[in-house]
């Protein structure tokens, strides 16, 4: 165990939370990425919460009984120089299986999160932080097929939502907020067309520059999808915009 944590101690940091759990934060990871005729090398985090009065040493030995695999840890890639560049951009990006992975043509998901990171490489300074428990706006990948059937029975995703007993917006930011301030003091621009995450930046106490709007990926099948966006859940932009 000392060899591995000579390798390992300094890859790992450990974030307070004001409950009974610490965020364990383990990066970078050098990772070059490859998506079509885009190439570049990120960083990557990842982060899990543990026990708050685990040591780091603790962390490692317990991961075997830690069934990690059996649930969802949030990343965090970073471009340039994050720390200490006057200019980054960031994204908090929910995870969506069926459009990031798939390609699904039902959200502009997918087109969010990939063109996000061409928009920091262009920048030259920025991250992404991608979190794993904001499936469906919180709802989870397995209720999230429910309520994509009742999306084809004239639902929008706000009423399914509702249909099935959840909120319309459940996610929460405070994690991803919390690693962020680890990352970087400096002020950051958000990419984003949903005031919710920028608000909870602006609570949070960080230094927040402004926002830049990622309108794009419309297609005839997520249409009313980004509609909805736009006339219930208050995402900045304009409704002219969203004509196929």
């Amino acid at each position: 165990m000392e060899n591995i944590m000579a390798i390992l101690k300094d890859k790992i940091q450990l974030i307070r939370r004001d409950d009974l759990q610490n965020i364990a934060l383990v990066g970078p990871v050098k990772l070059p990425i490859k998506q079509g005729d885009f190439e570049a090398t990120f960083q990557w985090y990842s982060w899990t919460t543990v026990g708050k009065d685990l040591t780091k040493e603790q962390v490692v030995q317990s991961i075997p009984s830690m069934n990690l695999a059996f649930g969802q840890q949030s990343s965090v890639l970073v471009y340039g120089d994050f720390t200490h560049d006057e200019n980054a951009l960031i994204r908090m990006h929910s995870i969506c299986h069926t459009g990031d992975i798939f390609g699904s043509q039902r959200c502009d998901c997918g087109y969010q999160l990939h063109e996000s990171m061409k928009m920091i490489v262009d920048h030259g300074c920025g991250a992404i932080l991608y979190l794993a428990d904001h499936e469906g706006r919180g709802i989870g990948l397995f209720s999230k097929s429910l309520a994509y059937l009742l999306q084809e029975e004239a639902f929008d995703t706000v009423e399914a939502n509702h249909a099935l007993g959840f909120e319309d917006d459940t996610r929460s930011y405070d994690d991803a907020i919390r690693v962020l301030q680890v990352l970087r003091a400096k002020a950051v621009t958000l990419i984003t067309n949903n005031p919710k995450k920028l608000d909870a930046l602006k609570k949070s106490g960080l230094l927040v520059a402004g926002h830049i709007p990622l309108w794009g990926g419309l297609t005839e099948t997520n249409e009313q999808y980004l509609q909805t966006k736009v006339q219930k859940s208050g995402h900045m932009g304009l409704v002219e915009k969203l004509t196929v």
